[in-house]
């Protein structure tokens, strides 16, 4: 009965990519309707002289919020997975505590401190931020990169062995194809949390959308914190979502 209840892979898949698009349209609806919502807020926020955000373009705060998180998770993803294969090979098991501490570390250690450390030595802008968010995303990638290579089964890297594949075509063809499922939960984690921690980096000069956050608890403003606010999630929302459709299309391939 338990397996008659579980849904089939094709319609997770589909129910995944119903959400993606709801989730796209929602979210593509309000960034069209926000830079028009000037009189919306400024009936919720009479007292306010300003109370829409117009130092940028609500789309290029997009834009520019998605490629630091884009290019600060690539660089944990590279650093993240490379650093857990390599503790999962003969050759580096005994460095395996040492990389688990450094990246819980980096892991606790909050941005705003990296930020702070970082700008004296490289100036403010994408740099510091970039640094802070690469080294929080770092830990869930290699702590489930780790979980997924150690939870292959057994008898399929005696398969591997059995048709002569080398260790490299085995971590390859075998082990990262079926670890893949549990890899890719760690790097979602990783970047839904840093759509939402991306934020600060507008206190070190970075463009995020962050921005009319900042800039709203500085002067008082509450409704352009209310407009970054409603952006983050909406754009959270959608980045989850398109990892839920991956992740679904990961497991049809798996299964069929």
């Amino acid at each position: 009965m338990s397996a008659l209840a579980q849904p089939h892979p094709a319609s997770r898949t589909g129910a995944a990519m119903r959400r993606l698009v709801v989730a796209l349209t929602l979210f593509g609806a309000l960034l069209v309707a926000m830079p028009f919502s000037r009189s919306l807020f400024a009936w919720l926020f009479p007292r306010l002289e300003r109370p829409l955000y117009e130092q940028h373009g609500f789309v290029a705060l997009v834009l520019a919020h998605l490629g630091l998180v884009a290019a600060s998770g690539l660089c944990a993803v590279i650093v993240g997975m490379g650093a857990a294969i390599f503790v999962t090979r003969p050759a580096g098991r005994e460095f395996r505590s040492l990389i688990e501490t450094l990246t819980a570390i980096a892991q606790t250690f909050p941005p705003v401190a990296v930020l702070a450390l970082s700008v004296p030595m490289i100036g403010f802008g994408f740099g510091p931020a970039f640094l802070a968010l690469a080294l929080y995303s770092v830990l869930p990638i290699c702590e489930n990169t780790i979980s997924g290579i150690e939870g292959v089964p057994p008898s399929a890297m005696q398969a591997g062995e059995g048709l002569g594949m080398t260790p490299h075509e085995r971590l390859f063809r075998v082990e990262l194809p079926l670890a893949a499922p549990i890899i890719l939960a760690g790097v979602r984690t990783s970047f839904s949390i840093n759509i939402g921690t991306a934020a600060v980096a507008s206190t070190v000069g970075a463009v995020s959308l962050g921005a009319p956050i900042i800039i709203g608890l500085n002067g008082n403003n509450t409704a352009y914190v209310l407009q970054g606010a409603l952006l983050i999630t909406g754009l959270a929302l959608v980045v989850d979502a398109a990892f839920e459709a991956i992740q679904a299309r990961l497991q049809r391939w798996n299964a069929g």
